[in-house]
């Protein structure tokens, strides 16, 4: 176990006089990385902050260096559950999470301040603003694991950026810079370091200020075409990454992440 902040107790939030509404995820000594009770936290937060009547946007980060970098494998490893059931509430923690982003009527913006990798990348997809430091970057480590995409990124990152190159970046587990991450058009935009926080502020300040009502119907109408074929997509995720996660693919994966070496699947076939 990791023998950091879990659940809610990793989680800080700070609401301003405009109704915007920061969410922290405070587990900067792993890389923010999620346990399953840290990722169930953040949509049950998500959803609570979004209900109250004075809240305007939410604007979601992570403390320190990073977003967040994804599940926490060593958690993973060190949990007493069966590791299907381990596997399945995971994913179901990553759907709801998603989900929930979506679906709020208040805008979501994503403010990466660091790497962002596996569902960290699926959180920033999800949000309806994504904007990255000059110094972050966007990894889809999943097929380097032994994973397929789940947090709904199969339908995101192609909705965001057509099937082709989807394929191209999620097949080839690549690291994207902020640069191209906003060239490609899957964020918004790339900021420099020294101006991320003003920027991020600014945008927020702007959506606060906006019309309640008129933003959240554009939302809703944006997502439709999106949310029509995400609750397909987390389900073949959830059943996908389930079996992976209990398979000798990820293993090999994760044991090769941790062992800082090359993953060797070919052993595997």
């Amino acid at each position: 176990m990791t023998g950091t902040n879990s659940g809610r107790d990793a989680l800080a939030v700070d609401t301003d006089d405009l109704g915007i509404a920061t969410i922290t995820i405070n587990r900067p000594e792993v890389m923010n990385a999620f346990d399953i009770a840290t990722m169930e936290a953040l949509g049950q937060l998500v959803s609570e902050v979004a209900a109250e009547q004075s809240t305007t946007v939410i604007v979601i980060t992570g403390a320190g260096d990073a977003f967040t970098t994804g599940a926490d494998l060593q958690s993973h490893g060190g949990s007493s559950e069966p590791p299907e059931v381990s596997a399945r509430r995971s994913m179901d923690a990553a759907a709801a999470l998603v989900r929930t982003i979506v679906r709020v009527r208040v805008p979501v913006v994503a403010a990466v301040n660091g790497p962002a990798a596996g569902v960290g990348v699926s959180v920033a997809l999800a949000a309806d603003i994504a904007v990255l430091s000059s110094s972050a970057y966007l990894f889809f480590a999943f097929s380097g694991l032994g994973l397929m995409p789940d947090g709904g990124a199969t339908v995101l990152l192609a909705a965001a950026i057509g099937r082709a190159r989807a394929n191209d970046v999620l097949f080839g587990a690549k690291m994207v810079p902020a640069g191209e991450a906003e060239t490609m058009g899957i964020i918004a935009e790339s900021v420099p370091v020294e101006e991320f926080s003003e920027r991020v502020g600014k945008r927020a300040r702007r959506l606060a200020r906006g019309p309640r009502n008129a933003l959240a119907m554009t939302k809703a109408g944006v997502n439709a075409p999106i949310l029509a074929e995400l609750d397909a997509a987390l389900d073949r995720e959830t059943h996908g990454q389930t079996e992976l996660l209990t398979g000798p693919e990820f293993a090999e994966g994760a044991a090769a992440m941790l062992g800082k070496r090359r993953p060797d699947f070919v052993s595997l076939r």
